[in-house]
């Protein structure tokens, strides 16, 4: 007579809802690869000298009615941050002190020295300028992604021009320039659904037309005769805000020629129209392989910087 043996216990059947926890942590892990992609600390110090040097430029040029803003203050309704952060209000001697600070500490920062104290003081004195200059009834849209680059850049830390090797956080600060660059097509498209109440509201309607008579050059005008001509051209350019996005699943030649393509928009906008979108235009340059730079430049410096040897004996007389 044998022994009973007990059964041993079937398992447990599996449930659809067991995975879940881990497809989530995939999922995750997923988006957290693609905002951490690594990229050589080399790529950052190149375009931390273009975002600093460009700075400076924008305060000079671009932007340069903060201080002017100063001598009326009445007129001074901040947008949504400068209501939240307590910014200073606007008067000259504000707008002169946040000038000297943004260019002497662009010009610290873009060398790589003290990375984060001066990266960090030009943040939140740009973003204080910035705030200033939109207070006054314009808010101008392609400054987004230099604002970001400003505050992102600091995060960084050391980066110098010879340094290939990869990095998380350098990874992660131009992935955070490159959402915002896209984010400026979007939301563009976005506000003009908005303002309309449909997409072929405002890309059948008379923008262009009005554009082109308002400030169009010599090189536009003649498209005033040909409105089905315009009426096509609001579409491509409502489209390709819409599909901005898809960028980030280009490589290679693919995304050169997407890039070129919003270059060459705001080319032919500029000569056309004189609307320049130049602090985007910088910002694509997060999308570059930078690096490849560094070597050239070495070169061609080595070439300058290299010393003949003077006149031997021999010859000194000849």
């Amino acid at each position: 007579m044998t022994a009973a043996t007990p059964e041993q216990p079937a398992p447990a059947a599996a449930t659809p809802g067991d995975s879940r926890p881990a497809s989530w942590r995939r999922a995750l892990g997923a988006v957290g690869r693609w905002w951490t992609s690594p990229v050589p600390l080399a790529r950052v110090a190149v375009l931390r000298l273009v975002i600093y040097l460009f700075v400076i430029y924008d305060v000079l040029a671009l932007t340069n009615d903060v201080i002017p803003h100063g001598y009326a203050p009445d007129l001074y309704q901040p947008t949504l941050i400068g209501r939240i952060l307590p910014f200073p209000t606007p008067s000259p001697g504000v707008g002169w002190f946040l000038l000297v600070t943004i260019i002497a500490a662009s010009l610290v920062a873009a060398t790589g020295l003290l990375p984060r104290i001066a990266g960090g003081v030009v943040a939140v004195a740009y973003l204080a300028w910035m705030v200033n200059s939109q207070g006054f009834a314009y808010v101008s849209h392609d400054h987004l992604a230099l604002i970001v680059a400003t505050l992102v850049l600091p995060t960084v830390g050391r980066a110098r021009f010879t340094d290939l090797r990869p990095s998380e956080a350098g990874g992660w600060a131009l992935r955070a320039i490159q959402v915002a660059t896209v984010a400026t097509y979007v939301g563009s498209a976005v506000n003009k659904v908005a303002r309309t109440g449909s997409p072929w509201a405002w890309a059948n309607g008379a923008v262009f037309t009005w554009a082109i008579m308002r400030r169009g050059s010599a090189i536009i005008t003649w498209t005033l005769e040909y409105p089905w001509l315009l009426r096509l051209s609001q579409w491509g350019l409502l489209v390709a805000e819409v599909l901005s996005p898809v960028v980030f699943w280009l490589r290679g030649k693919w995304l050169a020629l997407a890039i070129g393509f919003f270059l060459v928009f705001h080319l032919a906008t500029y000569l056309s129209l004189g609307i320049h979108f130049l602090p985007t235009v910088v910002c694509w340059a997060a999308f570059a392989p930078l690096e490849r730079l560094v070597p050239p430049v070495q070169r061609a410096w080595r070439r300058v910087t290299r010393r003949e040897p003077g006149p031997g004996p021999a010859t000194a007389g000849a």
